[in-house]
């Protein structure tokens, strides 16, 4: 157990896949990570070695699984750490999109994929899990949108490049650090300036 009374969420979006490459919708779709998001996983660990962490949690999705396998170890699974679902887009290059989906998207709110979620769906039930947790500094391996709705509660709106570790105050919504991989972000969305991670 870690000596804080607070709540803390280190967050880490997965290493590159195909499609995050490709600038892809996957969503739910499970692809593996390619061998730069291996080694964008693999880079995390000094990062996290010698950190004490109350509860190491991941997606049940492939990309988020070896991420945390190779960042960390093994992780607990929870499914509402999934990507939004994107139901019949998924698969579909960003840049594909009709304008008025690419918008909505890019904004985070007021959509709804075709068979999949909506943002207040994703919202609740990732919010759900956090909720759950307790005081402490629990370990997070996600997917960009999680991420950026995690971040989006902490007054940051942004989606993060792949291997990213973002670290957040939850009670405080404060980001502490931010730690960019070196993946790249889709194209089309908010990006938070890039900068170095702060003392902690």
């Amino acid at each position: 157990m870690t000596a804080t009374s607070t709540l803390e969420l280190w967050l880490v979006r997965h290493g590159e896949t195909p499609a995050s490459r490709d600038r892809m919708l996957a969503g739910w779709t499970n692809v593996p990570l390619t061998e730069e998001g291996e080694r964008q996983a693999a880079a995390l660990r000094p990062r996290l070695a010698g950190q004490a962490f109350d509860s190491v949690w991941a997606s049940d999705l492939d990309r988020a699984l070896r991420t945390a396998r190779l960042a960390w170890g093994e992780p607990r699974q929870d499914a509402r750490l999934r990507e939004m679902s994107f139901g019949g887009l998924e698969g579909h290059a960003w840049e594909a999109l009709p304008a008025s989906e690419r918008d909505a998207l890019a904004r985070f709110s007021g959509f709804t994929a075709p068979g999949g979620e909506s943002f207040e769906a994703l919202r609740t039930r990732v919010l759900s899990l956090v909720d759950s947790l307790g005081p402490g500094r629990h370990l997070l391996f996600t997917h960009g949108g999680v991420v950026r709705l995690l971040s989006r509660e902490a007054g940051e709106d942004s989606f993060v490049p792949t291997g990213t570790l973002l670290v957040v105050d939850w009670e405080a919504r404060r980001i502490v650090s931010r730690t960019d991989g070196a993946g790249e972000a889709s194209r089309g969305l908010p990006q938070a300036a890039t900068r170095g991670e702060e003392e902690r």
